[in-house]
């Protein structure tokens, strides 16, 4: 189901695309660290050393890479959701200075993915999953509801819609006002 599917073509808030982003890279984390969790039974060797030296280092190093991709959209999330540099630097204990060099680029790449959802990523690659966040969000919203969903371990009530019941929709009368 798309946005044009369900007849409502009111655009998501940026604040709501940005959580969304958010939730995707969370998702990311939490898939690539489940996958290190089980012992492979071809994994270790009689001896105890591995059959494939270096495969879970580089496991590893993906997961940490997602986790930084997470870290990066929590704060864009909060400086589209209104936080100011120093209120981030507070949080991270570093200087306001310190967390817009640290997180600006990536918050300009997020503005800009807005404005051109055909958009170019920051090596120049065009990066698919932003262009269908940015065109149905919708549509990613509910594959995280599926994935919520379907790991939930039964100690929350998180309802039918746990990401795109969240998603707020930009509401067009106050825009047409603000432009008037």
């Amino acid at each position: 189901m798309t946005e044009s599917d369900t007849g409502t073509t009111a655009p998501y808030t940026d604040a709501a695309r940005a959580r969304l982003v958010m939730a995707y890279e969370a998702c990311e984390v939490a898939e690539r660290a489940r996958a290190a969790v089980p012992i492979g039974e071809h994994e270790l060797q009689p001896d105890g050393t591995t059959r494939s030296p270096g495969a879970m280092l580089a496991d590893a190093a993906r997961v940490l890479s997602a986790a930084q991709r997470f870290f990066e959209a929590a704060a864009v999330f909060e400086r589209v959701g209104g936080a100011d540099w120093q209120l981030i630097g507070d949080v991270l204990e570093v200087s306001p200075h310190t967390a817009r060099v640290r997180f600006a680029m990536a918050e300009a790449g997020f503005r800009e993915g807005l404005l051109f959802p055909e958009g170019i990523g920051a090596a120049g690659e065009v990066t698919r999953l932003r262009v269908c966040m940015a065109r149905e969000p919708l549509e990613t919203a509910l594959d995280l509801d599926d994935w919520v969903l379907r790991h939930e371990d039964g100690d929350s009530d998180l309802g039918t819609t746990p990401v795109s019941g969240g998603l707020v929709r930009t509401d067009r009368r106050r825009r047409i006002e603000k432009h008037s």
